[in-house]
C-alpha cells in the first residue's frame, strides 16, 4: 500500500515531491499544479491546504 510521504527532492517542505512520487507524476508538474491552487485560493485558502498536507504526511 502507497502512503503518503514528505520527500527529499523538496523546494520548501516537501509536500510537492511527496505527492509526485504517490501519483508518479513529474515533481515539476505538482509544484505548477499547487502554485495554480494558491493563487485561485486566493492564497490563505492554498497555504492552509500546503501545511494540513506537511502535518498530516509522514517523514521520510
Amino acid at each position: 500500500m502507497k502512503k503518503f510521504e514528505l520527500s527529499n527532492d523538496k523546494v520548501f517542505l516537501g509536500v510537492a515531491g511527496g505527492f509526485a512520487k504517490y501519483f508518479d507524476v513529474d515533481v515539476t508538474l505538482t509544484r505548477i499544479i499547487w502554485t495554480i491552487i494558491i493563487i485561485l485560493s486566493a492564497v490563505v485558502g492554498g497555504i492552509v491546504a500546503y501545511l494540513i498536507c506537511y502535518a498530516i504526511m509522514k517523514n521520510n
